[in-house]
């Protein structure tokens, strides 16, 4: 029943939340169903989806620039000024005629020129466009593996807010639970006080601890709500829609067997995975430059008409005449001297290779560093879950026993109110103990690549 209440305040939060306008839809989540919705809908994630989607529009570019490359083209010349050729003097321009006296000037060609016709060129060898086809793949890989890795940093943040609100219904049951304590205890000390064994004074102590208690649970309770759309937003679900948790958090189940002990395989991290990749694409780039050295072979042609008049509309009339124009040419171009520019490119791309093996080194580091750390950080979680729990029962015994001594009248007010902040410390370290484990939990689950 108490889970039932703390289930139907939070929805009552929700609600307020939206102003008081009816909710479009209702959303039942496990963690896993938050986790697989905050897949789908979080922007972070579709972008980075869509840049395996980009990346593969890329590889097509690249792909297309091995591939035949035919043009069209079409041109009409207007030759306003024909250019002029000087025929020097002593010319003599037919047998039997005296050779010229003076130079002569004479223009050659016509007013108007058409020419249409394709154009075709094919790379028959080049390596620079070979090794970016045996790119393609590998950068769709890593295209792919930094969405993975995008989508791991979700589900961890996802997961810690999941749990957060989980345990803040535990939060809740506790300020409910010391509600109840005191609202009992007021209630007695009302019966005291009617026959003479209490003063009015004490009724009034109850009275702040209830209004105190109220107003901390008013404030959690907006947190709640706060927390719950925050988790929405994160998950790119509209905050309009309600979203109700079903998840139950346990100190059992946050003690399953997942400390493991032994060797640790890298290649589980997925950013261990995006880095070696990260190798594998600046090794290309060193045998692109390298291979920029090698010569190139290459096919173009051409096929054209054309037709010249000097008139404009003689040239498209029936009985103007086209000539064709075509040639083939098969190009070897072969690299000697480029000023040392090639062999300092091949320089840097190394040096950035040698950084990014540095840098797979200092992530393996950083990934032992973490794994240690997280396996510490959990297991002194658990620990300290342990004994903030123990302490809270042994707690909330002292509280019922110095109850029961005050109601027998061998106890004071002031003892039962020392026990019911003492208990009310122990719930609130035993709820920050719970969170604390879960998030140490979370935090161990990324680092050992099994979240």
């Amino acid at each position: 029943m108490q889970k039932i209440r703390l289930m139907v305040l939070t929805i009552v939060g929700l609600v307020m939340a939206g102003s008081g306008r009816a909710q479009d839809s209702t959303h039942y989540f496990t963690l896993q169903q938050a986790l697989d919705y905050g897949q789908k809908h979080n922007v972070q994630v579709k972008n980075a989806l869509l840049d395996i989607k980009l990346q593969e529009q890329v590889n097509r570019e690249v792909t297309g620039s091995a591939y035949p490359q035919i043009n069209a083209s079409g041109e009409v010349v207007d030759n306003f000024k024909l250019p002029v050729s000087i025929i020097p003097a002593g010319t003599v321009f037919m047998p039997g005629t005296p050779p010229t006296t003076e130079d002569t000037r004479l223009s050659f060609g016509v007013k108007w020129s058409s020419m249409g016709g394709v154009s075709i060129s094919q790379i028959l060898f080049d390596g620079q466009v070979f090794t970016g086809l045996q790119a393609r793949k590998t950068l769709i890989d890593y295209k792919a593996k930094t969405a993975e890795v995008t989508e791991e940093q979700i589900r961890q943040t996802i997961a810690k807010v999941y749990y957060q609100l989980v345990v803040s219904k535990t939060q809740v049951a506790l300020i409910d639970s010391n509600l109840a304590l005191v609202q009992k205890n007021r209630n007695d000390t009302k019966i005291m006080y009617d026959n003479g064994f209490a003063e009015k004074l004490d009724i009034d102590k109850l009275d702040v601890q209830l209004a105190n208690l109220r107003s901390q649970k008013n404030q959690v309770l907006n947190s709640v709500n706060n927390g719950y759309l925050g988790l929405k937003v994160l998950m790119g679900m509209p905050v309009r829609e309600q979203l109700v948790l079903t998840d139950t958090l346990t100190d059992e189940s946050l003690k399953e067997d997942i400390l493991e002990d032994g060797t640790f395989d890298y290649s589980r991290r997925r950013d261990y995975q995006a880095a070696l990749l990260g190798v594998k694409l600046n090794e290309y780039d060193v045998q692109r430059y390298k291979r920029s050295k090698i010569p190139t072979l290459s096919l173009n042609g051409y096929w054209n008409q054309m037709t010249q008049a000097n008139r404009f509309g003689d040239m498209y009339s029936s009985s103007a005449y086209w000539f064709p124009v075509s040639a083939a040419t098969l190009k070897l171009s072969i690299p000697i001297f480029s000023g040392f520019a090639t062999n300092a490119k091949i320089a840097q791309a190394k040096i950035k290779l040698q950084q990014t093996e540095n840098q797979v080194e200092a992530l393996k580091l950083s990934i032992d560093m973490q794994r240690d750390s997280a396996m510490n950080t959990f297991k002194s979680a658990l620990t300290d879950m342990d004994y903030q729990k123990q302490n809270m029962v042994l707690a909330e015994n002292v509280y019922n026993q110095t109850k029961k001594k005050y109601e027998v009248g061998t106890g004071s007010q002031i003892e039962i109110d020392n026990a019911r902040v003492q208990l009310q410390t122990a719930q609130t370290n035993y709820y920050n103990a719970l969170y604390n484990a879960v998030v140490a939990k979370v935090d161990y689950l990324k680092a050992t690549g099994k979240f």
